[in-house]
């Protein structure tokens, strides 16, 4: 399987570029004179995916699922991801807290919630 295939399978579950991700879907759509058809037949013959005709649903185009086998691979074949310094992960944890705080005091918070937390 090549990267460009490993991409198709990592899109068609809804996963990242490293596999990362809860699959929130399962289909990729092409059809016949796409440039991702071949690639998803490939897919097919390595069993890897399966592939449906296309109803008035996909315009007539393939639909193809991933495979329990394919499901593997991605794992299997997804790259690490790269490494994150302490300041940029503590910069991502503040996203991921959707709070209505600056970045600053979020950091402040955080500070005295985690020393509150060691006193108990």
């Amino acid at each position: 399987m090549d990267a460009k295939q490993l991409h198709i399978l990592q899109h068609s579950l809804g996963l990242d570029q490293y596999g990362r991700g809860e699959p929130y879907r399962n289909h990729f759509v092409t059809g016949e004179g796409s440039k991702d058809h071949a690639d998803c037949m490939a897919l097919v013959e390595l069993g890897f995916m399966t592939v449906r005709s296309g109803s008035a649903l996909s315009g007539g185009d393939d639909i193809f699922r991933v495979t329990d086998a394919g499901r593997a691979a991605v794992i299997a074949n997804s790259p690490e991801p790269p490494k994150i310094s302490r300041s940029k992960q503590r910069y991502l944890d503040y996203l991921e807290a959707d709070c209505s705080m600056s970045f600053i005091d979020w950091l402040k918070w955080k500070t005295r919630h985690r020393a509150e937390t060691r006193q108990c």
